[in-house]
């Protein structure tokens, strides 16, 4: 099962979008049995860190919502992206002023 892109959450969303909230929360709760069913005793979590919370989401989620610092591991790849649409506003400009932190694993590190 993909569940980063997945089809029938897409299709969700498209409902959603245009006005179908019925038919979305219906394709919504197919994509979340079909994860339930397929993911039941499986490992789910696409963080590739070593922590005690991987794949404990409501306990990692919790603790990074506590903290407010930046966002689960799982979560940046979809950030980013979003942040890549807005920094082509500025031909990617910020790219000059951003120093990431020593923790993060830098692709030469890799």
């Amino acid at each position: 099962m993909i569940i980063e892109g997945n089809p029938k959450e897409l299709a969700a969303m498209n409902q959603f979008h245009n006005g179908n909230r019925q038919e979305g929360l219906k394709l919504q709760e197919e994509f979340a049995s079909e994860f339930r069913e397929e993911y039941k005793d499986k490992d789910h979590c696409s963080c590739k860190k070593a922590c005690r919370y991987h794949g404990n989401c409501k306990e990692c989620v919790a603790i990074h919502r506590a903290h407010q610092e930046h966002v689960p591991n799982c979560m940046r790849p979809i950030i980013n992206a979003k942040i890549k649409i807005l920094s082509e506003l500025t031909e990617h400009t910020i790219a000059n002023e951003i120093d990431a932190p020593k923790e993060i694993l830098r692709k030469e590190f890799q």
